[in-house]
């Protein structure tokens, strides 16, 4: 799966039917403890009509939200969770209005409510959302199988609202403008806080639902997110769980704007994770890894030299492993590897070791089960200055879903249990 093929699936497909003017009355009435003063104080409708809205919307979640009374409207467990979300979907389409004046066009006094209120639901959030970012209309109307004029009067109904273009039409197609982007941006953070919803609600009985997507670096595919997905769904399952395999930029654009869940793979310092929250679970190290049969296998000694002279299949320049490597090489003030090959396919990799005397330069975890069958060796040529962390990054700020919360316990406890992994000195990273 890539975090861009969908806005939201049909694991998502709840998410779609919350109204969401529906969810803004449910916070006004929490706020407010009955639903007249919330009516006549802040949402300026009529008292029936802010009933409607909360018992659609319990019909929708198909959990009463609030214990009435004779003195009002008092949230129950379910409420609370709900309100959470509801009060996060809110912010976040504060900090849409917040950046949209940042931008110009819109005046500081303008009501985040107002702007959106032409959004109505999950459905429509997402298909704008799609829209944004497919820049393709006959695409986004056979992917919510609606027609390309309904999409087209919702673009309308959004721009006319916001005082805005989002989109633009030029000779190749749809192009979002910066107001676009940023919509686009919070509106997905907003579809991840609804699609949460449910599994809230149900993780409160006992029950684990809903997807988790898991940004999923190398390091981690091999033997840790395996053993954790399957002990969790052996446990759970009515999770439903999606990896997504990109390179890091991707991946963290992805987090940061609600596609994925969380990332399993090598930490990052500095500008590439100020917003991020890092958890370092165990430190890895590089090894120079070679079929069994390899010459430098029966060697009494590896060198320098040796390596120089060998033949090198490497991950692409600009990768962790790739740049560890060549520090190391620099470090010890040797010229590093060129490689003959350049691959970021385990699968190539693997080939390529197996059916020649190339070598490689990995985390030995990548290659695990090859190591432990003995059709590929590590040599005897340590490279311990290529040490680094291992862990799980997520959005700062984030509230992730139950299901997701659970998966990365469930990945912290194959850590714990398995010698393989050294516990990292640092538990977590900001």
């Amino acid at each position: 799966m890539h975090p861009r093929d969908k806005v939201i699936d049909r694991a998502h497909a709840g998410a779609l039917a919350i109204n969401l003017r529906h969810l803004h009355a449910f916070s006004a009435v929490a706020a407010a403890g009955s639903i007249a003063r919330a009516a006549e104080e802040q949402l300026f409708r009529v008292a029936s009509g802010v009933t409607r809205s909360i018992s659609e919307l319990e019909g929708t979640l198909g959990q009463a939200l609030f214990d009435r009374g004779a003195r009002g409207m008092t949230l129950n467990s379910y409420g609370d969770l709900v309100l959470v979300r509801a009060r996060r979907i809110e912010r976040e389409f504060e900090d849409a209005r917040t950046q949209l004046v940042a931008r110009g066009g819109l005046g500081a006094s303008a009501d985040a409510h107002s702007l959106f209120a032409s959004i109505l639901n999950g459905r429509r959030l997402a298909v704008i959302a799609s829209l944004v970012e497919k820049r393709n209309m006959p695409a986004v109307a056979r992917e919510f199988g609606i027609t390309q004029p309904a999409i087209s009067r919702a673009l309308k109904d959004l721009e006319g609202g916001l005082g805005v273009a989002l989109l633009e039409r030029r000779t190749r197609g749809l192009v979002p403008t910066p107001a676009g982007e940023i919509v686009a941006f919070h509106f997905k953070r907003v579809l991840a806080e609804l699609r949460h919803i449910g599994p809230d609600i149900a993780a409160s009985e006992g029950m684990l639902q809903g997807s988790v997507n898991v940004g999923a670096l190398p390091l981690g595919r091999t033997q840790i997110l395996p053993l954790a997905i399957a002990s969790l769904l052996a446990r759970h399952p009515g999770l439903h769980i999606a990896t997504v395999e990109s390179p890091y930029d991707a991946l963290a654009a992805s987090l940061r704007n609600g596609d994925i869940d969380f990332i399993l793979g090598a930490l990052r310092s500095g500008a590439e994770a100020g917003d991020l929250q890092q958890e370092a679970l165990f430190e890895d190290r590089i090894s120079v890894i070679a079929r069994a049969g390899h010459p430098l296998a029966r060697a009494a000694r590896v060198d320098f030299d040796a390596l120089r002279q060998a033949t090198w299949a490497l991950s692409r320049h600009g990768t962790p492993s790739r740049e560890l490597l060549e520090r190391f090489f620099s470090a010890a003030r040797q010229a590093p590897p060129v490689p003959a090959v350049e691959t970021g396919d385990l699968a190539v990799l693997r080939g390529l070791l197996l059916e020649s005397d190339m070598l490689t330069a990995i985390s030995a975890h990548q290659l695990r089960y090859e190591i432990r069958d003995g059709s590929l060796v590590v040599l005897d040529f340590p490279l311990d200055e290529t040490r680094r962390e291992i862990g799980l990054t997520q959005r700062l700020g984030a509230f992730p879903s139950p299901g997701a919360r659970a998966l990365m316990e469930e990945i912290r406890a194959v850590v714990r249990r398995s010698p393989d992994f050294p516990i990292a000195k640092l538990n977590s990273v900001n």
